[in-house]
């Protein structure tokens, strides 16, 4: 079992884990992109974006992106945005997507990148995802109707409360 970057290689395996995965939502008359993402946007989703992948055996099990601010899709607080995060329907409630997001939080976004907080966002009318993004220490922030068929929640968890402070303050100038 490994974590890493996407590749280009993975583009096949990565689009039918994600339209795998979001079947469900989509189930509940909720449509996120990343259900019928073709592609041509997933090529361009893995250039502007830091792609991580959970394998076994080879195989992609759970994925999860950061958009960056100066990015083609920036999140709307101006600081990396969290999304696509997907497992497979064939590992789900094994506790790898878990893993997956816990290593990215703290080896990329604490350790590497080291920053301040970083935001998500979700359906308002999904039965479970905010819960279980409050219970990974998010706080709601904010919301906005963006599409038809859902209000989408915003979310901030807070990484480093010192540089936080520090990055408020510039931020509000």
């Amino acid at each position: 079992m490994s974590f890493r970057l996407i590749s280009q290689h993975d583009i096949p395996a990565y689009q039918v884990l994600l339209h795998d995965a979001y079947q469900a939502t989509t189930q509940l008359g909720i449509h996120f992109a990343a259900a019928t993402v073709d592609r041509e946007q997933i090529n361009q989703h893995i250039d502007a974006n830091a792609v991580y992948v959970f394998t076994k055996k080879n195989e992609l099990v759970s994925t999860l992106s950061i958009r960056f601010p100066w990015g083609n899709n920036p999140g709307p607080y101006g600081l990396p945005h969290l999304g696509w995060f997907a497992t497979s329907t064939k590992y789900k409630g094994q506790g790898y997507g878990n893993q997956l997001w816990n290593w990215v939080e703290q080896q990329i976004l604490i350790m590497q990148l080291k920053l301040p907080a970083v935001t998500l966002g979700t359906a308002a009318n999904h039965p479970w995802l905010a819960n279980a993004y409050i219970k990974k220490g998010f706080k709601p922030i904010g919301q906005a109707d963006l599409t038809d068929d859902h209000t989408t929640i915003y979310f901030e968890k807070i990484l480093n409360h010192k540089s936080y402070t520090e990055w408020k303050k510039r931020s509000t100038r």
